[in-house]
């Protein structure tokens, strides 16, 4: 009986050249919708996508959004 050592590639995904991941706003009505049916959604800076994950308190927010919610708040 022989022992062979098989070698595998390292095929892991270097995650660093990925931008950061960021949330945006929406309106609240959507994100329920969105997170049960899959809908899309429209975030304040108008990127459309399906509402898949919550923030948690200190998230990144997307900087667009963030603007266009200041402004709204006046």
């Amino acid at each position: 009986m022989s022992t062979e050592t098989l070698e595998r590639p390292d095929v892991r995904h270097d995650t660093t050249s990925e931008p950061p991941e960021v949330f945006h706003y929406v309106k609240k009505n959507q994100i329920a919708e969105s997170a049960v049916m899959g809908t899309l959604v429209e975030a304040l800076c108008g990127e459309v996508f399906p509402v898949t994950k919550s923030p948690k308190p200190g998230s990144p927010v997307c900087e667009p959004c963030k603007e266009v919610y200041a402004q709204l708040k006046k």
